[in-house]
C-alpha cells in the first residue's frame, strides 16, 4: 500500500502509529498522522505553522481534546481510522493533481486538509491553515520532503 510513498511520508506515518499507541488509541486517527507529520517533517513544520516544533502545541492540543487511554504493553497492530483512510487517499489524489509519481508529505498535508470533520484539520485551521492557500502556495513554491534544515 506505501509503495508510492517518500521514505519520509512512510516515517511519517510510522510515527503517527507510534503516537497513536503512545496515548492507547486502537486505531490511528488524523490527529496522529498530523502528529507523524510535525514530527517528521519539522522543515514543513516551520514553513505552514511558523515553528519546527509546532508539533508541541498540537500535542497539548490533542491531550485537551481527547483522554489518554490505558496502553496495551507489547507491539500490535494498529488499523487507520476511517477518516485517516480518506486523508492517505486524498493525498495520493493531491500527488496525482501536481503531478508527482510520488506521495510526499505536502500531500499528507493536503490530504489532511482535505478531510473537513476530523481533529487534524480543526487544529490546523485554528492555526489558520486552509487547503486551498496551501495548495497554492507548494504550487508557487514547491517542497521537496528529502529537504534537511538543523534546528536548535
Amino acid at each position: 500500500m506505501f509503495e508510492r510513498y517518500s521514505e519520509t511520508a512512510r516515517r511519517a506515518i510510522h510515527s503517527s502509529r507510534y503516537m497513536a499507541g503512545r496515548v492507547g488509541s486502537p486505531e490511528i486517527e488524523t490527529e496522529h498522522l498530523l502528529l507523524g507529520l510535525l514530527r517528521t517533517e519539522k522543515v514543513l513544520a516551520r514553513r505552514f505553522l511558523a515553528s519546527p516544533w509546532a508539533g508541541e502545541a498540537v500535542w497539548r492540543k490533542i491531550e485537551q481534546s481527547k483522554p489518554v487511554r490505558e496502553t496495551t504493553p507489547g507491539p500490535r497492530e494498529l488499523p487507520l481510522s476511517n477518516a485517516s483512510k480518506h486523508v492517505l487517499a486524498f493525498a495520493a489524489e493531491e500527488a496525482d493533481l501536481l503531478s508527482n509519481k510520488h506521495v510526499c508529505t505536502e500531500h499528507l498535508l493536503l490530504g489532511l486538509l482535505r478531510e473537513e470533520k476530523c481533529l487534524a484539520t480543526e487544529i490546523l485551521h485554528e492555526r489558520g491553515i486552509r487547503l486551498a492557500s496551501t495548495r497554492e502556495d507548494l504550487v508557487r513554491v514547491p517542497h521537496h520532503d528529502s529537504e534537511k534544515e538543523k534546528f536548535v
